[in-house]
């Protein structure tokens, strides 16, 4: 009653501490703010084994089951509850009568078996007296003269064997005796450890509640430090959301007209590189033609003289004459078509600086911002946020390129134009925290708290007080019990010495009054086990029916239906236990009786361990959530957000002067040039002859010649031939393939110049509608994004302020625990179970003490030395004889 009056006090405890149900969980969880509920240990296990033993209990309660096979009388029970009846009064009325036949139907195994128990206690001694007088009388056979029987051996071995096998069957009941005796004594030296680890649980409970509350609120402080943290780098997180919704339309147009700014730069030094090397080319063509005209002004003197006219020698002179035409160059390159117009045009496209106008433009369009910002992003360029066309594939990009400087200010401006929001959202955050730390001061928890403290330990002193009182009167029990089972030890020794000594003592051929000492000791032993059984047995039998009328019905009506829960229900009830409550336990804690609220619900909620709120629908009580409420705050919050007025508008890309300077990048004519002429003037030999080749063959011819002037004056001309070659044709040929690789490459970059412009202008003018019609609401949509993300920090911290509340603060399920601990493990598993072993051993021993007399009597007149025989002569039967002997 204690412990149960514990209970509730502690359910009444926190009736005004704890808020509303639990919100609808949620799976996002923000960076960082993953709460972990501090965890409680407890010492008392949740669950009680009996070990080996647990076996013998679950026979008893078959036994049990077998005797008492009726369902839980829940109607019988309310009704004796609510007192709706008197017996001394009124036990004629007939819904009376009918209750009184319910609770002897439903107790007419128990009542049977009572009843039986009391027959045995009545009528035992009466047949024992009798049967001692019918003894006395030489009847009954207490004469002592034993008739020779053809079956007397028979007998004899039937009887034997019948009685070992019953005090077998004693032997086993006086050890379930045993067993239970001990069991209840070791356990009950058990109950001060079970009721200190239970308070032990209840005050950790007590003592850990307010801890648990201090600790889900303190954890306001990392949620706030979290979105301070946020609201400190506003430049990066909503300036940087804004930029990046920008960056994909208008970076790659600004990437596309830097790139285009510095094709027509390298267009432009490539034509005027390519223009120079021409200019070169013409020169050395020129310079190779006279060298050309005067080798060959010398070959034709050469061949003038006079040897030319002889015979052999004159085909080798006519053949140079004929092959002196090659020396020619193969190129005019004044011939090629002029480049200077497409210079020119060029010269007047890059008068205007297209990356300055970029910038110029960019610069000139976004408003609010302080001209440190220019400046100060060249550095560390915003944090990261910066673009430019060395952009790496994600967000960053390179910041020295002066196009972009002022497009990566967004950020910058963002955070500027929003100090003061800032600074009004943080004022109403630390006005969230004041209004919580006033909530952990307003609960009124201390003076509850501090009462039932002292009811816990004036609980404890008492059980402590009383607990040495209990242990001293299971010492009386246990020696009372221990005499029991020693009473019945004794009869079955009894026995079993008959037994024994009458079975080694018995000679078969020795006649019944010449038996031997140790035989008639055996039989006497039979038959002082025969008058300890009739002169114990009533009061063995006096026990165990009173204990199993205690210990059966405490099973049927306590144990187990605290097990299956049915008695909850009995106590759930509407009107059971107060006439003007229908639900008690709300009427309690409460003061509400229409509240659903229920003994079965509340000990299955503890059991599992769920909060104290969750199990006691403590929202009727507390609404926590009221008093944790942010809607105004949040409300303030994203006003803030919604109504800043961050000003980027106005952003033009490109004005008209920029558009133009492309349209005249794109008709300055480097894609009219006649690149297939320089391709094929470039890619031919400078000569219509390989000079080496040729005079290579004029030495050769030379050598055939007679020695003389003409052969010294070819070998002469051909060494010239390979000097021109080494000085004039090979600087010539890298200055052609020089030109001919510029132009191919000239000539890709060119082709389609206008569809590329084009397409350029066509992707500005996208990206400039798209800043115009949208850069306010992507300012919109990124604050309100921000905002609500500042307010989903709270949102998460109140979710998990209410999970923690309903279900895991102040987890009660130390207090089913004590419960379990008071009735199911004390109650039940220390007392009654082991209780029901005890009546059920000794009963068993006491009930197969009557077959054991019996038979003990009858083996005993073939063990006992008798005073008197039958004697045989021919055949004929004679008077029986007396002999009498000392063993």
């Amino acid at each position: 009653m204690a412990l149960l009056l514990g209970f509730l006090l502690l359910l009444g405890l926190y009736g005004d501490t704890m808020s509303e149900g639990p919100p609808p969980s949620s799976t996002y969880i923000p960076d960082g703010l993953e709460f972990e509920f501090p965890p409680t240990s407890y010492e008392t296990r949740d669950s009680y084994e009996a070990g080996p033993t647990g076996i013998l209990f679950q026979i008893v309660h078959i036994f049990l089951h077998m005797v008492q096979p009726n369902a839980f009388p829940e109607d019988i029970l309310r009704k004796v509850v609510q007192k709706q009846f008197d017996l001394s009064t009124d036990y004629e009325k007939p819904e009376n009568v009918v209750l009184i036949l319910k609770i002897i139907y439903y107790e007419i195994g128990i009542i049977i078996c009572a009843v039986l128990g009391l027959l045995f206690i009545i009528l035992m001694p009466l047949v024992g007296f009798v049967f001692s007088l019918c003894r006395c009388c030489n009847k009954c056979g207490g004469e002592m003269h034993q008739r020779q029987k053809k079956n007397g051996a028979a007998l004899k071995s039937y009887f034997t064997l019948s009685l070992l096998v019953i005090c077998i069957f004693i032997s086993i009941g006086i050890i379930y005796g045993f067993v239970a005796n001990q069991h209840i004594r070791t356990h009950i030296e058990k109950t001060r450890k079970l009721s200190e680890s239970n308070f032990n649980d209840l005050r950790t409970l007590l003592n850990a509640t307010p801890g648990q509350i201090d600790y889900v609120l303190e954890q306001y402080t990392t949620t706030k430090a979290r979105a301070f943290s946020d609201l400190d780098n506003i430049k990066l997180l909503l300036g940087g959301g804004i930029f990046e919704q920008l960056k994909p339309r208008v970076v790659p147009v600004l990437d596309d007209i830097k790139a285009m700014a510095e094709e027509i730069q390298e267009t432009r030094e490539t034509l005027v590189e390519v223009n120079s090397i021409l200019t070169d080319m013409r020169q050395l063509s020129a310079n190779l033609n006279n060298s050309l005209s005067n080798v060959k002004r010398n070959l034709e003197q050469a061949l003038t003289d006079p040897m030319c006219s002889v015979h052999p020698v004159m085909t080798t002179c006519s053949n140079i004459m004929n092959s002196l035409s090659l020396l020619d160059g193969s190129i005019d390159f004044d011939q090629l078509p002029s480049l200077d117009e497409q210079i020119g045009n060029l010269n007047d496209t890059l008068q205007t600086n297209l990356s300055s106008l970029v910038q110029k433009h960019l610069a000139r369009t976004i408003r609010g911002k302080k001209k440190s910002m220019i400046s100060s992003s060249s550095g560390s360029e915003l944090d990261g946020y910066s673009v430019g066309p060395h952009a790496d594939s994600d967000t960053r990009c390179s910041p020295t390129l002066p196009g972009y400087r002022s497009f990566n200010a967004i950020p910058g401006i963002v955070q500027n134009e929003t100090v003061n929001v800032v600074s009004d959202v943080k004022m109403t955050l630390d006005s969230i925290g004041s209004d919580i730390k006033n909530i952990s001061k307003n609960i009124p928890i201390q003076d509850k708290l501090s009462n039932f403290i002292r009811y816990l330990n004036d609980t404890e002193n008492y059980i402590h007080h009383h607990l040495p009182t209990l242990e001293e009167y299971d010492s009386y029990r246990w020696l009372g019990s221990l005499v029991v089972c020693c009473l019945l030890t004794l009869i079955v020794i009894f026995y079993f010495l008959g037994l024994l000594c009458g079975t080694y003592g018995y000679d078969q051929n020795a006649t019944p009054t010449r038996r031997g000492c140790v035989s008639n000791t055996g039989g006497i032993f039979l038959m002082v086990g025969a008058g300890f059984s009739f002169f114990f047995c009533w009061l063995l039998m006096t026990i165990v029916v009173l204990t199993f009328v205690v210990g059966g019905n405490v099973e049927k009506l306590v144990c187990e239906p605290y097990q299956n829960k049915m008695l909850f229900q009995v106590l759930d009830t509407p009107y059971l236990l107060n006439a003007d409550w229908k639900y008690y336990l709300s009427g309690m804690v409460f003061n509400k009786p229409d509240i659903h609220l229920t003994f079965e619900q509340v000990y299955s909620d503890c059991k599992e361990n769920k909060g104290i709120y969750t199990t006691l629908k403590l929202e009727n009580t507390y609404n926590i959530s009221e008093h944790l409420s942010i809607k105004e705050h949040t409300g303030n919050i994203n006003n803030n957000f919604e109504n800043m007025n961050i000003r980027i508008d106005n952003i033009v890309l490109l004005d008209e002067a920029g558009r133009r300077n492309l349209m005249d990048f794109s008709s300055s004519g480097i894609d009219k040039i006649d690149y297939g002429a320089f391709m094929a003037a470039t890619g031919k030999n400078p000569t219509k002859v390989n000079l080496l080749s040729f005079a290579n063959d004029l030495e050769v011819k030379a050598n055939h010649l007679p020695p003389g002037n003409l052969k010294q004056t070819l070998k002469n001309n051909a060494g010239i031939l390979r000097n021109i070659h080494r000085d004039e044709i090979i600087p010539l040929q890298k200055l052609m393939s020089a030109v001919h690789q510029k132009l191919k490459e000239l000539q890709q970059k060119s082709s389609g110049l206008g569809v590329k412009v084009a397409n350029i202008i066509l992707f500005l003018d996208s990206a400039q509608d798209f800043i115009t019609n949208r850069i306010s609401t992507i300012i919109a949509e990124e604050s309100k994004k921000y905002g609500n993300t500042i307010i989903s920090y709270f949102e998460h911290y109140l979710q998990w302020v209410k999970i923690s509340i309903t279900e895991q603060m102040a987890a009660c399920k130390p207090v089913a625990t004590a419960l379990d601990s008071a009735i199911d493990v004390f109650l039940c598993s220390y007392i009654i179970d082991p209780l029901n072993l005890f009546w059920f051993g000794i009963g068993k021993a006491t009930a197969f003490l009557l077959p054991a007399i019996i038979f003990a009597v009858k083996l005993a007149k073939y063990y006992r030395r008798m005073d008197s025989e039958d004697v045989y002569d021919d055949d004929v039967e004679t008077i029986p004889m007396k002999k009498y002997g000392k063993c």
